[in-house]
């Protein structure tokens, strides 16, 4: 496990940074939250009557000069949408609905990063894949990038997390010609101004990038610090692979962004996009200057 935190420098290159929505999913409430009680969780999120709580996908859009940048916490979003079966069937909301509204299309993608290659797609898409129909990746121009470590955990998965990689995904990906592995630190794909964060505790290989910017340093949690609810530290998942290491992760990562004014993206907070972290007085850790969805742009 690693974590590396000694890292800020002011951004070499001005950016607008954007977040979207992608097409929400569910999950058990229960296996979320793990060990925490029923009766602390469901005042968070209310579950429905299969016990399941719903969660945004949010993904955050970098515009550099001459780039289009998408940081993604994990591959479901990378599906296209199932087509309408019929005139009456409701248009999906999602991610290409998000860049459409700011004027843009999957051709105008560069460059997706994915912090890690677990996938939840819906029930219809996941009959669609079981059944052995095609469907496809989105971005047919970018390259992808994800963690070497992580990826090499996708392709021999630990029973415990084997049912979150989708096996189609990952062979389009490694098949595609535009997979491109990456280490922690720095990057030459993504140039000044990123740095990339190691983390063990959810998954093996996780990437968690932070972003230089004029007021601080801005950090995509992926699924270390998922909602603001994992800002106590003693909140953990039963997706977790090594939730002792998770906790001091998170830790090691909150001391710094409160030490450096950074910010936490949050990719599955129902309620904040963008938070500032402080310690209170009783020592824990506590979010303020909260952001939902947001198109913020500094020189």
């Amino acid at each position: 496990m690693s974590l590396n935190c000694s890292y800020y420098r002011a951004p070499a290159v001005p950016r607008r940074l954007t977040s979207l929505n992608g097409a929400p999913r569910k999950l058990d409430g229960g296996v979320l939250f793990g060990s925490t009680p029923r009766r602390i969780w469901e005042q968070w999120m209310a579950p429905d009557h299969e016990h399941l709580v719903e969660l945004p996908s949010r993904a955050l859009l970098v515009q550099e000069p001459g780039r289009n940048i998408l940081v993604l916490a994990g591959s479901e979003l990378l599906l296209a949408p199932l087509p309408r079966t019929c005139n009456w069937q409701p248009r999906q909301s999602g991610l290409l609905n998000s860049l459409g509204r700011l004027g843009l299309g999957e051709n105008d993608i560069d460059l997706v990063l994915l912090t890690h290659l677990h996938a939840s797609p819906s029930p219809q898409q996941c009959r669609v894949i079981d059944a052995g129909q095609l469907l496809r990746v989105l971005f047919p121009r970018a390259r992808y990038l994800t963690g070497a470590e992580h990826w090499r955990r996708a392709l021999h998965p630990h029973p415990h997390e084997r049912s979150r990689f989708i096996p189609w995904i990952l062979r389009q990906l490694e098949f595609g010609g535009r997979l491109e592995l990456v280490e922690e630190g720095t990057s030459p794909q993504l140039g000044s101004g990123w740095h990339l964060h190691l983390s063990d505790g959810y998954t093996r290989g996780q990437l968690l990038p932070e972003i230089a910017m004029p007021g601080g340093p801005m950090l995509f949690a992926g699924d270390l610090i998922p909602t603001s609810h994992w800002l106590d530290l003693t909140v953990t998942s039963g997706y977790d692979r090594n939730p002792e290491s998770l906790i001091g992760e998170k830790e090691r990562i909150l001391d710094y962004l409160v030490s450096n004014r950074g910010r936490l993206f949050l990719p599955r907070d129902p309620q904040h996009a963008l938070v500032r972290v402080m310690r209170n007085r009783q020592s824990r850790y506590v979010s303020y200057d909260h952001a939902g969805h947001f198109i913020h742009q500094e020189a």
